[in-house]
């Protein structure tokens, strides 16, 4: 025999992937997938609805804005000691109290809430703009504000910070809770 009849053998160290290594890949991937699918899935049945968080929240920045946006003085602003009082002994009348006066509402063009703390206990049952009409939409939503004495709160002495805390529920038991400070500054703005 001759020598160029004869081939050299290779031996190679290369293999492919075997049956039985693709199926446990696919199961051990298919059992990642199912896992995180689930936790996704308990994550989207258990978060709120987007527009009912958007929703929700815009009426409570819209309240806390209209009800921190009045002034916070001694005496009620229609007292005419209201632009000087330092103290509640200064009003020429009544000195403004927690919750509104006699006749006051939010919806009266004649008499208004006019002071932070007239909205103290303030609900309502469906959504109503600031002159009583029902917002489009919004008859799911309530609101309520809690007007509460902050104590001495960042170097201020007691009785001059007011705490405002706007809650809003919404369907689906969806509630937003927003919170406030108000103080008195001198005399009374």
């Amino acid at each position: 025999m001759s020598s160029s009849n004869l081939k050299p053998v290779m031996c190679t160290t290369e293999r492919g992937v075997s049956l039985v290594e693709l199926l446990v890949f696919i199961v051990v991937i298919g059992i990642a997938v199912g896992g995180m699918l689930a936790v996704f899935g308990q994550s989207a049945r258990t978060s709120a609805d987007p527009m009912i968080d958007k929703q929700a929240r815009a009426i409570a920045e819209s309240l806390l804005a209209e009800v921190l946006g009045r002034p916070f003085t001694y005496c009620d602003p229609d007292d005419a000691n209201a632009d000087s009082a330092t103290s509640p002994a200064g009003c020429a009348s009544q000195p403004e109290g927690m919750g509104p006066e006699p006749g006051e509402t939010r919806y009266s063009g004649v008499t208004p809430f006019d002071n932070v703390n007239d909205y103290a206990g303030f609900a309502m049952n469906g959504i109503t703009d600031a002159v009583g009409s029902p917002v489009a939409d919004l008859a799911a939503y309530a609101a309520r504000v809690a007007v509460t004495d902050a104590g001495a709160w960042n170097g201020l002495p007691a009785g001059e910070t007011l705490l405002v805390t706007v809650t809003v529920d919404g369907p689906a038991n969806h509630r937003v809770v927003l919170s406030g400070y108000r103080t008195r500054h001198a005399p009374n703005l």
